[in-house]
């Protein structure tokens, strides 16, 4: 295992951050090794990866914010040649890059080629949301007896955290490094006040990848008074690739009995109803596509799939069990993904229209990208039906979501 941080002025670091990410812009060329894992090409101009046969994180400089914050991505690579690269600006992956069945690598998560993309208003393209991530009802709750106030963001209502949430801060960052993983550690500290939400509430995101291709995301939050919190991450999946069509071929498997229906606001209406016989019944692998343009007035509400799914847990709260599985048919691509989590938001791209221009260029249109967000229910606050979401003081709150990333021949 190596950990290598480089300085954001080494010539050394920013070429082999270079050949990194090589293996994601130059997929075609990638071939396969003897051992049967996939290597990216490299040319007679570009290093080779320093380090290619065993875990590594490599930091370097990626950008600087208006008022003059550097802004540092880590870079993690695995024995397999998975790539995983995650940025202090909202603790936002950017990339991921992953073997199809032929062994060509692509950029399977949407987003930008530098740190402008993300500074803008975009639609949260695999950020870290919090305080509270998904909708409050009218941008308001009572605690304790008392009444706060949130900013309305996406009216009427409040989502991920207001107008400066989690994803337009730059978190501190630490690498990590243990005996099977390499990653990073990122912190927040969020004061009392902020977007209305009570209490200052300190929040750890760590990710690790290991050479069994998972990717685990950590979070951890104290708060000095009680608070909601609600953390996840908006990563926008394409197994295809980014940039390469929509996600209405990808299967589908949520173990999920029941669903939150939703008003026209996208609130739940405080029922937990079945998802049999309906557009979200996704039990057994079934196309994103197959039912998503139905005559449904759940599907009417979120112009497709922008709805919490409810998932079948066994066993104590708090433990990691199997709850999506995603496949593309066409590249092979799966992606396996685990939680502690009681629920899912389940997000069909529906609001991407084109109108953003991502990686490479590309356009992103219609559904070419789906997010699945591990969380407690939207609008908890208000719905003391629901799992509760307020942190104490003197509590800690932790949640762990890992994706696994494979391939089916």
């Amino acid at each position: 295992m190596t950990l290598t941080i480089f300085s954001p002025r080494s010539t050394l670091a920013l070429a082999a951050h270079a050949a990194l990410l090589l293996s994601l812009a130059c997929s075609k060329d990638a071939k396969r090794a003897d051992s049967g894992a996939a290597r990216p090409a490299t040319s007679a101009a570009t290093p080779a990866p320093v380090d290619t046969l065993s875990l590594s994180v490599h930091r370097t400089a990626y950008g600087k914010t208006p008022d003059g914050t550097v802004v540092d991505a880590y870079t993690m690579r695995n024995r397999n040649h998975v790539i995983v690269q995650v940025i202090t600006w909202g603790a936002t992956i950017t990339n991921i890059g992953t073997p199809d069945k032929t062994g060509h690598f692509d950029d399977i998560v949407l987003g930008f080629d530098s740190l402008p993309g993300y500074l803008q208003n975009t639609p949260y393209f695999g950020v870290v949301v919090g305080r509270y991530g998904n909708r409050i009802a009218r941008g308001k709750f009572t605690l304790d007896g008392k009444s706060y106030k949130l900013a309305i963001n996406n009216a009427p209502n409040s989502l991920h955290g207001g107008v400066k949430g989690f994803d337009k801060v730059v978190w501190t960052a630490e690498p990590v490094q243990t005996d099977t993983a390499v990653g990073v550690t990122l912190t927040h500290v969020s004061p009392d006040g902020e977007e209305g939400y009570p209490g200052t509430l300190t929040a750890k995101v760590t990710y690790t990848l290991n050479d069994r291709n998972e990717l685990a995301i950590d979070y951890q939050a104290t708060a000095d008074k009680a608070t909601p919190v609600n953390l996840t991450n908006h990563t926008y999946w394409n197994l295809r690739g980014e940039g390469n069509g929509d996600i209405l071929a990808h299967m589908l498997t949520i173990d999920a009995d029941s669903m939150t229906p939703v008003d026209s606001t996208l609130i739940p209406t405080g029922h937990i109803t079945p998802v049999a016989g309906t557009p979200f019944d996704f039990r057994t692998p079934t196309a994103i596509g197959a039912r998503i343009d139905q005559d449904d007035p759940q599907i009417k509400n979120g112009r497709g799939y922008d709805h919490n799914m409810v998932f079948n847990r066994t066993g104590a709260p708090g433990t990691l069990v199997h709850a999506i599985r995603l496949a593309d048919p066409t590249s092979g691509r799966t992606v396996d993904v685990s939680t502690t989590e009681p629920g899912v938001q389940f997000y069909s791209g529906n609001f991407l229209d084109g109108t953003v221009v991502g990686k490479n260029g590309h356009k992103y249109p219609h559904r070419s990208g789906i997010a699945l967000e591990t969380q407690h229910y939207p609008d908890s606050p208000n719905q003391p039906q629901f799992p509760t979401t307020i942190l104490k003081p003197g509590a800690t709150y932790k949640s762990r979501t890992m994706f696994t990333f494979g391939v089916v021949k």
